[in-house]
């Protein structure tokens, strides 16, 4: 690991004065379970390292009559056991239940897991000079690329966002507060993502001297559900997961505001508007949510070894649904 200089201010205008506008020299530090990674791998080696720990702000959390906002250093442990997520928020507190194993929800915070790095294991290896690290083309098109996108239309690189809490963020309709350099900006988590074509980019839209201070979720009676399939329980990344909210959508009433968010198939949350469309002003039954799972695979492009995923996919959708609306989980033994 590359020695760097390490800073602990107490104010996010303090961390935010110290960092640069370029990526590379300079990077936060939350829970360290992403970055600390990355330096051991020789992905990252910043000379500068600017830790949040003592920005007690981070921490804040605020419920409301019309939102929760929860601060960007809250642990993803906290956030899947805070009982007004739960209750408001129930895609946000199922999927952050489901984050890694327990060493890295106690660890890992909210605002780092929506600021992380992609996991393509070409950008991992050092030794690889992927799209992302300078190189001339992603290494995923014609390589191992079995949890890679399948909703590649566009994309010079075919990442997955990492980011599980993300889509029940969007989902949910919330927004994030920055601190820039010049003051605080609201961004929409929906438009916060971005697919990044090279090393001077990231997987969000944050400028390199900008923070995350805190989320915030509107409270509107919303019915949500998060479900992810994934090869196994502890310590992975799901294969595809499906965040759904909408009102209504209980006892045979019809669901309307339908929003299906699928999370590890694009390099960005990928808004599901074929399937929104399907459902959108229907009740929520067996046949209606495999219709919307069904809707919710159109315009995927599979590379040469995930084809499998566009049936996990309808799967998803049809269960997050499924949970959303009430009904009992019966693929549960």
């Amino acid at each position: 690991m590359k020695n760097f200089t390490y800073f602990r201010p107490t104010s996010p205008e303090q961390a935010v004065g110290l960092l640069e506008a370029r990526w590379g020299n300079t990077e936060l530090l939350a829970g360290g379970t992403d970055l600390l990674d990355l330096q051991k791998e020789y992905i990252a080696q910043p000379s500068r390292i600017v830790s949040l720990a003592g920005v007690a702000q981070l921490n804040n959390v605020s419920i409301g009559d019309r939102a929760i906002t929860l601060g960007a250093g809250m642990t993803i442990a906290a956030v899947a056991a805070h009982a007004s997520v739960r209750q408001h928020a129930a895609a946000l507190a199922q999927a952050a239940a489901e984050v890694g194993a327990p060493q890295i929800r106690n660890m890992g915070t909210l605002g780092g897991n929506l600021c992380q790095r992609n996991r393509c294991w070409y950008f991992r290896d050092e030794h690889t000079n992927c799209l992302l690290k300078g190189g001339p083309r992603c290494n995923a098109l014609d390589g191992e690329n079995k949890y890679h996108a399948v909703f590649t239309a566009g994309h010079r690189c075919v990442i997955v966002h990492p980011s599980t809490l993300a889509p029940a963020l969007i989902a949910l309709g919330a927004s994030a507060d920055v601190q820039a350099p010049n003051g605080r900006r609201t961004v929409e988590l929906a438009k916060f993502f971005r697919a990044p074509t090279g090393p001077a980019e990231r997987e969000h839209t944050l400028a390199a001297n900008e923070l995350v201070l805190s989320v915030t979720i509107p409270i509107a009676g919303t019915r949500s559900a998060s479900y992810e399939v994934r090869h196994k329980q502890a310590y992975d990344w799901p294969l595809v997961q499906a965040a759904v909210a909408f009102q209504g959508g209980q006892n045979g009433a019809k669901a309307t505001g339908v929003r299906i968010v699928l999370g590890h198939v694009a390099p960005t949350p990928y808004i599901a508007e074929a399937a929104q469309r399907a459902l959108d002003n229907r009740a929520i039954t067996e046949a209606s949510a495999t219709a919307a799972g069904r809707a919710a695979a159109e315009g995927a492009k599979p590379l040469s070894q995930n084809g499998y995923k566009l049936r996990l996919i309808e799967v998803a959708v049809k269960r997050a649904l499924l949970l959303a609306s009430g009904a009992k989980p019966y693929w549960e033994v």
